[in-house]
């Protein structure tokens, strides 16, 4: 089967020939991997015999001016498209390190919607017809991005601490950014699906807890949050797809509401932060497929990680409706042979 095929059957809850595997390394894991004997000229995924899919995004920004602030050997600080400005260090990959905002308040905010109109010059459709083609070709699976809510509001727009407090002061200016963002996506997705573009799955990341516990609280999330969540998956629905949440972090008490507004998918169940990926299949297995729950803190102790598979997966493939994945991204502390070990058991256990 393809990856495409065996996403198929896990948005209907049913059984293919194995669970799909998707699994995402840092660029210098692959360096590390390439160094202990993985060929330079083959994609890993392609080598491993794993699953691949495609995203596409849209760029809904005010399109302020990217520009380099600062660039040394270590480091490149940097504009984004939002009004940011960020850090990123040269030799190793991480989530960029915050150096300011622009969308700060109310004042800022209007002035940054007034240079967000949505027009077909914002998606690049050249990107999108080699992307599109190439997956089709392949037969991988596709992913239709859309990017909203609180996560992306407070990490790479507003900062954490203007958010969490404007959730509590200015409920209605946050509830109208998110809002607003979805409008954005959705206008835009619009476009490219009506020329015809077929996706098997809407998606879209909003972390909202950390280790142990979330961001904010139940009531906050249903009166902020919840009500967006709801429309982008009707709107996925409109389109006869799924929809899929990403969201890190301890959302366990979060997950009743998401079955509530029909939201279809979760992940990445994240084990280190307290998930309980059994437990979320047995009192969610039939309303959500599931992706992840493979604690990525494992992969470089293989006698645990085994052990943990042997424990995991085969209760979260039961009929269906699961994806293979390590709850993040895999750092380069995993080595090639360890990976190749893991690979070969997840096709085991995995296997229908």
């Amino acid at each position: 089967m393809t990856t495409q095929e065996r996403l198929k059957r896990v948005f209907e809850h049913k059984e293919g020939d194995r669970i799909p595997i998707f699994v995402y390394p840092w660029d210098e894991t692959i360096i590390r991997w390439r160094s202990e004997g993985l060929p330079e000229d083959i994609p890993f995924r392609r080598y491993f015999d794993i699953d691949d899919k495609r995203d596409f995004k849209v760029n809904i920004s005010p399109d302020y001016p990217r520009e380099i602030i600062e660039e040394t050997d270590e480091h490149i600080i940097y504009t984004t498209e939002w009004g940011a400005a960020f850090r990123k260090w040269k030799h190793a990959s991480s989530t960029p390190e915050c150096i300011s905002y622009t969308i700060t308040n109310q004042d800022k905010w209007r002035e940054a919607k007034g240079r967000m109109t949505p027009s077909e010059d914002r998606v690049d459709w050249k990107a999108l017809d080699v992307m599109y083609k190439e997956a089709k070709n392949n037969g991988y699976g596709l992913e239709a991005e859309i990017w909203f809510g609180f996560d992306s509001t407070h990490s790479f727009i507003s900062g954490t601490e203007t958010i969490l407090m404007a959730m509590i002061d200015d409920p209605d200016w946050c509830a109208e950014m998110f809002n607003y963002y979805l409008d954005m996506e959705i206008a835009h997705w619009d476009m490219i699906f009506d020329r015809g573009y077929d996706f098997d799955y809407v998606s879209w990341p909003d972390d909202m807890g950390y280790k142990n516990t979330q961001f904010f609280s139940l009531d906050t999330y249903r009166e902020i949050l919840k009500p967006v969540h709801k429309r982008a998956a009707e709107w996925a629905h409109s389109r006869g797809k799924p929809a899929q949440l990403h969201s890190c972090g301890y959302i366990e008490p979060f997950i009743k509401d998401f079955t509530e507004i029909g939201i279809d998918g979760l992940n990445p169940m994240e084990v280190k932060a307290g998930m309980d990926p059994v437990k979320i299949k047995k009192e969610y297995g039939k309303d959500l497929f599931l992706s992840g729950g493979i604690n990525a803190v494992l992969w470089n102790d293989i006698d645990k990680l085994k052990e943990e598979m042997y424990r995991i997966v085969p209760e979260l493939k039961q009929g269906g409706g699961y994806i293979f994945a390590p709850d993040h991204t895999l750092p380069p502390h995993v080595s090639l042979a360890d990976f190749t070990e893991a690979i070969r058991l997840a096709k085991e256990l995995g296997k229908y």
